[in-house]
């Protein structure tokens, strides 16, 4: 059976186009695959975090993974930190790759300007900005993973694990499976509902246009209200001209497990395109909400969910490190 690894870092809230996106195709997924998920909390920490928020912020991304619909009984779901393989594999691969190479990773550069420019914890870069990308090798090929969703933003780290791994089995002999990238599935290509034009974002400048998986419902049902449409009044499905209301349609289909272009029959006015979409939205989420709010209740069981999870990931995690470090040299223990 294929492999496959998927990571999300806990920071910010989850919102729509998190969960449209990515999330629920992950729990499709996890039945056609030997599925590896993770909150990659180490990757959150180069920036600065404030210690209780990223513990809060961890525990409340495994819920909302959990809560979601993976099943830890399914698929591998850990936290990144808890499997220790993950840093000591990626030590080795910080000692392969070049420094060239990481020199020219944009997301470093694109990073370490915001930080620069004050917007992420002043002027200080941390040297984990700049290696990060070995760690995140590291957590690839740590688990054999054949397959890695990515997109367009971390394909350049994806040829780098596999230039990194090819490069580790030249020199040592076959130790890594080389990862293939694999275009997300997505479910729906959420906007944000005041600016149709960019993707719905944690960060976004405008809170009205993103909506949380875990916001009050009448919160959803006002923001939906708000959305942007245009000065026409014809429903259809046309991104190009009318990106507000394609959003809405697109964020119905989903819902409904329609096509945007199938959402539009029936509507003549953009008020019940609204009302209905929230309504919709509205439903998907209520289960969400409260499978996430009886783990909250039972602080026990979320903990055993995690460390099971963490025990799974570092039995298969041990076999590579081990396979590595005999592959470079190491003396065994």
């Amino acid at each position: 059976m294929t492999r496959v690894l998927s990571g999300i870092q806990p920071t910010g809230d989850v919102h729509l186009g998190n969960y449209f996106g990515a999330l629920r195709q992950w729990a499709i997924d996890q039945h056609d695959a030997d599925a590896f998920y993770c909150a990659v909390d180490l990757h959150a920490v180069t920036i600065q975090q404030d210690p209780e928020q990223l513990r809060s912020a961890t525990l409340g991304t495994m819920a909302t993974l959990v809560s979601v619909g993976l099943d830890p009984e399914v698929c591998t779901l850990f936290v990144q930190s808890h499997v220790p393989q993950h840093t000591e594999l990626s030590w080795l691969l910080e000692c392969t790759v070049s420094l060239g190479e990481l020199r020219r990773m944009t997301q470093f550069k694109d990073k370490a300007a915001r930080t620069e420019g004050g917007e992420q914890g002043g002027d200080h870069v941390s040297a984990g900005l700049f290696t990060y990308p070995a760690l995140m090798a590291a957590d690839i090929l740590i688990y054999d993973a054949d397959r890695v969703p990515v997109g367009d933003d971390q394909r350049q780290h994806l040829e780098l694990t596999r230039d990194v791994a090819q490069r580790f089995n030249s020199r040592y002999g076959d130790t890594f499976v080389i990862p293939d990238a694999a275009i997300p599935t997505v479910g729906a290509r959420v906007m944000d509902l005041q600016n149709p034009t960019a993707k719905m974002s944690k960060s976004a400048e405008s809170p009205q246009g993103s909506v949380g998986i875990f916001e009050d419902p009448a919160d959803i049902a006002r923001k939906f209200a708000r959305a942007v449409t245009d000065s026409e009044t014809e429903v259809r499905y046309d991104p190009e001209a009318k990106p507000g209301v394609s959003n809405l349609l697109s964020i119905l289909g989903a819902a409904t497990g329609r096509s945007p272009a199938d959402a539009a029959e029936g509507y003549s006015q953009y008020g019940p395109l609204k009302s209905d979409t929230a309504d919709a939205v509205i439903a998907v989420l209520e289960p969400i909400a409260t499978r996430k709010a009886e783990l909250e209740a039972d602080p026990a069981e979320l903990a055993r969910i995690i460390a099971a999870g963490a025990d799974k990931a570092e039995a298969v995690a041990c076999v590579t490190l081990a396979r590595a470090k005999e592959a470079m040299g190491f003396l065994p223990k």
